[in-house]
Formats: structure tokens, C-alpha cells, sequence
């Protein structure tokens, strides 16, 4: 009987200033620069590697570059949760970390776990996405202030309101950017005018799922439910039944659709029959908003994988 060909499995830790390597299937280890030309380096080293897998842990965008690099040489590369790499080691007892052993930890993690190759967000979308979230702060401080506002003396209020009026100007300009970016491609402006179309998803819904979910439209309704946290997790043992909840994913890209789910309700047919129908079977309220944001996820990410407009009587089975 012909035996099948090891596999191997690469895992890369990165630093701002170098990036460690490790071969599952030769457990060697080495290091390489993160910069352009080491990037370019690796990339050509691990072509003729054929490797099954690359790992590397999301570092809040540290990996953009790398990751991007492998997904045009082409290779096969998953951007993990720090969190599932870190717990991963722990449960294999790996409780020393430097550099070089994190690097053979993220390999064998890609060999026993083999995490779901994902879309990753080329240049243009994370230019996109770093708009975002530069708004998403902005706005975060503008409603700080506005709550100071209220409790403070007479004697600092005007340079509150100063700062107030700044960032509305900024918020207001990074709107004209990001309005300017979405014209620059023409599957954006398509997929914006289809999420908008909708009832109950306005413009900051629609740039937040172009700009953080690139995997709208290509998986099906419980893969993009899962990936934005939206798919309950059940928590039974024997007899105990726990009641299920939600845990994980893209909590902004969530917190987001929280907002549209509740516009939803009132505006859009389809979600406010949904609403009152489980209101009607006595459901929690907790479980009837994330019930709401998954069905609307899911008809937009419909919508977007077979390029058609909301119509009144859209209907999507539950």
C-alpha cells in the first residue's frame, strides 16, 4: 500500500522587527526580517517548500503585509486568533515563549488544529478598513466628551466644546475619504448600493462589511454567521442543558449590526415579522435582537453573492 507524502506545516511568529520560522516537518527554525525585502525572501523560500499550511496569529496589523505576500505567491495561509494559538499551547503544555518556540508552537497548531485558509484583506481593503476604524474612534471619543460635557465646571466647558466641534469637523472629512475610497473600486460601489438597498442598512453597516468581512457574499449562512459571532454555542454536559450564547468573532463588525437590527425591526418587513414573531413565542429579548442580526446578515450576504436588490417582498427562509 503507497504511503502519502508527509505533510508540512509552517508557523511564523512576527515582531516589528523580524519574523521566526518553523517547519513542522524538519522542526527547523529560522529568522528572517520584516521588511520588504525579507518578506520577498521568505516568500521565495517557502514556494518550493509546498507547505500543507502557514499560521501566523493576527497582530493588529502587523501580519497585513506577510500575510498578503503569501496570498499572491500563491500559498495556503490562515490568520489565527492569538487567543486559539495561546490556549492551544497552554493545552499542550508549552508554557515557555520566546520567539522561536512560539514560531514551532503556530506549526504544530497548524498541523493538529488546520484552521479554515481564509480571504485576506489585500491593500485596498485594509486601507478601507483603517479608515474605519480611525472613524470608529474618532466617534468613540466625540461621544466621551459629549458625556463630560455634562458634568463639568462652567470654567472648562468651552474647551470642551472646542474639542467637540474638532472632531465633528474630522469625522466629518474621514466620511469624504471613505466616500472617496469606496468610488475607487467598482465591486465596492456594486455590494455598497446592494447593503443599502435594504431597509435598516445604512452607509456605516455597508462600509463596515466591506471593510471588515471580505468574506461577504462567498460563504454560506452559518460559515459568515460563525465568523461574525452570531452562531450560539451550545453548553451541554449529561443531562445539563445551559442556555446557548454567543461568543467570539468580529465583535465591532457585531456591535454594528446590533444598531441596524434594531432600525430593522421597525423599518424592514422581513425582520420586523421575524421580531414579533419570536416576541410572540416569548423569546428573550437578548435572543430575539441576535436572531434579528443573523437574519439580516444572512440576506445581505445573499444578496451580495447573487448580486440582487432588496425587493418588498424578499423573503429568506430562517
Amino acid at each position: 500500500m503507497k504511503k502519502n507524502p508527509p505533510e508540512r506545516f509552517i508557523g511564523i511568529d512576527i515582531s516589528k522587527k523580524s519574523l521566526d520560522i518553523a517547519d513542522s516537518l524538519t522542526q527547523q527554525t529560522w529568522q528572517s526580517s520584516h521588511d520588504e525585502s525579507g518578506i520577498k525572501n521568505l516568500v521565495e523560500q517557502l514556494i518550493p517548500l509546498n507547505p500543507v499550511l502557514i499560521v501566523l496569529e493576527a497582530t493588529g496589523g502587523l501580519e497585513v503585509h506577510l500575510a498578503s505576500a503569501l496570498v499572491e505567491a500563491p500559498l495556503p495561509v490562515a490568520v489565527v486568533n492569538p487567543r486559539h494559538a495561546r490556549d492551544f499551547a497552554k493545552a499542550t503544555g508549552q508554557l515557555a515563549k520566546t520567539d522561536t518556540i512560539y514560531a514551532k508552537v503556530l506549526a504544530h497548531f497548524a498541523a493538529a488544529v488546520r484552521p479554515e485558509v481564509r480571504e485576506i484583506k489585500n491593500q485596498e481593503t485594509q486601507e478601507l478598513a483603517n479608515l474605519v476604524a480611525r472613524r470608529r474612534q474618532l466617534v468613540d471619543m466625540l461621544a466621551t466628551e459629549k458625556t463630560r460635557l455634562r458634568q463639568v465646571s462652567k470654567t472648562i466647558r468651552e474647551s470642551i466644546q472646542t474639542h467637540i466641534k474638532w472632531l465633528q469637523d474630522c469625522i466629518h472629512d474621514i466620511d469624504k475619504d471613505i466616500s472617496k475610497t469606496l468610488k475607487t473600486s467598482s465591486t465596492w460601489r456594486e455590494n455598497d448600493q446592494i447593503i443599502q438597498s435594504v431597509p435598516g442598512a445604512g452607509p456605516i453597516l455597508s462600509v463596515n462589511l466591506l471593510a471588515n468581512v471580505p468574506e461577504l457574499g462567498k460563504l454560506n449562512q452559518k460559515q459568515i454567521a460563525a465568523l461574525i459571532g452570531l452562531a450560539p454555542i451550545n453548553r451541554d454536559s449529561g443531562a445539563f442543558r445551559g442556555r446557548r450564547s454567543i461568543w467570539g468573532g468580529r465583535s465591532h463588525v457585531r456591535s454594528i449590526l446590533y444598531m441596524a437590527a434594531i432600525s430593522a425591526m421597525n423599518h424592514n418587513p422581513v425582520i420586523r415579522e421575524f421580531y414579533q414573531r419570536l416576541t410572540e413565542k416569548g423569546k428573550p429579548f437578548k435572543v430575539v435582537i441576535t436572531a434579528c442580526m443573523r437574519k439580516l446578515l444572512t440576506i445581505i450576504n445573499t444578496m451580495v453573492k447573487t448580486k440582487t436588490h432588496w425587493k418588498e417582498n424578499y423573503i429568506l427562509n430562517a
